[in-house]
């Protein structure tokens, strides 16, 4: 027996949430960009507003939480003191890894009035560059490199070094911020001195905040993807998530639903080291970063025949019939219950389980379920079952396999 009052409570709501959200559809749509509906996490402190631009504008939205503070290297003593060092005891040879750290050196160098001595060293020794970045810095500083390796590899580096032999020599190693892992050891252990210029040093940084709020949105998946540019940057997220008590289920959500994305490899072994899966670029730079998230994250998304439409569940938006459409967070909620099964019926109980902050009035779901009608532009997407729930209105002839589970 149908029960009339229920669904005439219903369709007092729905009304309710046409009155006040009713949408206005454009005559065309503009095209959806790859990352439109989805957030994603930077932890980036160099280069951040760089990365985030990149990603905003191929729709996406992004949360950023420096993990890490750069030392301003003018007021850094450690590298003064090995500056002074190599100027007083030259090394035979020194190896330039960064642009941007090379030029750093020279310029504060050049501030405690070191500059003209350092170059006159440095105009002497055996100068190797890791890429064509840093070599085009040390030719701007007026020096020349002896040698850099086509594939920017430190592993190509090293072996260079190993094979002309390297005993009894003094190696200057700039350092980058990122672990260097086996080269300095490698280096020692074949004979040299090796001398580390520590051009950038990492600290904390002074306002957690932005990185408590990315751990919440991690655990709470309200961000659907996070991206790494140092490897010191993925040790102080581990770090703070460990302070805080929720290192495990911070590294259960990257193993599953939060895709963790590393510019290189290097940089993913802190999250390597805890059986994290990572994802990297072929070339580690941040445009094809970007790239990969653009073909990543979309690709991950089901597309469900849903009432005769193509329906894609994003992060924080859905895109019907290849036209995108905001959802707010309760409707998203519910959305993202039902497409776990779509097809099958939902209980109010079950959805109002997966309302945030609902709390136990199952009115709550019939106004949040009218408002994500709305949203969606097609209520018929969704089909309400009399005194059983709610379901997604699953096309008859598709494929169950595919779309049945998530």
């Amino acid at each position: 027996m149908i029960d009339q009052q229920q669904i005439h409570e219903e369709q007092t709501h729905e009304q309710r949430g046409h009155s006040e959200q009713q949408p206005v559809t454009p005559a065309s749509a503009p095209a959806v960009r790859p990352l439109d509906g989805f957030t994603v996490g930077v932890t980036a402190a160099r280069r951040a507003e760089e990365l985030g631009t990149l990603l905003e504008r191929r729709g996406g939205q992004v949360l950023h939480a420096p993990a890490l503070r750069i030392v301003s290297l003018p007021d850094d003593t450690e590298l003064l003191a090995v500056t002074r060092d190599l100027i007083e005891d030259v090394p035979d040879i020194v190896v330039a890894t960064t642009a941007i750290g090379f030029r750093g050196w020279i310029e504060a160098a050049e501030g405690w009035g070191l500059g003209e001595a350092l170059l006159d060293r440095l105009a002497g020794v055996e100068l190797l560059a890791r890429g064509p970045k840093v070599r085009g810095a040390i030719r701007a500083a007026g020096l020349t490199e002896k040698w850099s390796p086509a594939s920017e590899s430190m592993a190509e580096v090293l072996d260079r070094l190993l094979e002309q032999g390297v005993s009894g020599r003094r190696v200057a190693v700039q350092l980058h911020g990122e672990p260097l892992p086996g080269f300095v050891e490698a280096l020692r252990a074949g004979g040299a001195e090796v001398v580390g210029v520590p051009v950038y040093r990492w600290m904390p940084p002074e306002d957690i905040g932005p990185v408590d709020r990315l751990l919440d949105a991690v655990l709470g998946r309200g961000v659907d993807a996070v991206t790494f540019t140092s490897a010191p940057a993925a040790a102080s997220l581990l770090r703070r998530a460990e302070e805080r008590g929720i290192r495990d289920e911070v590294l259960a959500a990257l193993r599953q639903d939060v895709l963790p994305v590393c510019v290189g490899p290097v940089t993913a072994l802190p999250l390597q080291a805890h059986d994290v899966p990572t994802l990297q670029p072929e070339r580690f730079r941040l445009g094809p970063l970007v790239q990969l998230l653009c073909r990543e994250l979309p690709g991950r998304v089901r597309q469900l025949p849903v009432a005769g439409r193509r329906l894609e569940v994003r992060g924080h938006a859905v895109v019907v019939d290849g036209e995108l459409r905001p959802v707010p967070p309760a409707g998203m909620a519910l959305l993202r219950a039902l497409a776990r099964r779509p097809g099958w019926v939902v209980s109010r109980a079950d959805l109002l389980r997966a309302l945030p902050g609902a709390g136990r009035d199952e009115h709550a779901v019939e106004t949040a379920m009218a408002r994500l009608r709305v949203a969606l532009g097609a209520p018929k997407l969704i089909q309400t079952v009399v005194k059983r729930g709610y379901r997604l209105s699953l096309d008859p002839h598709a494929d169950t396999d595919k779309y049945g589970a998530a």
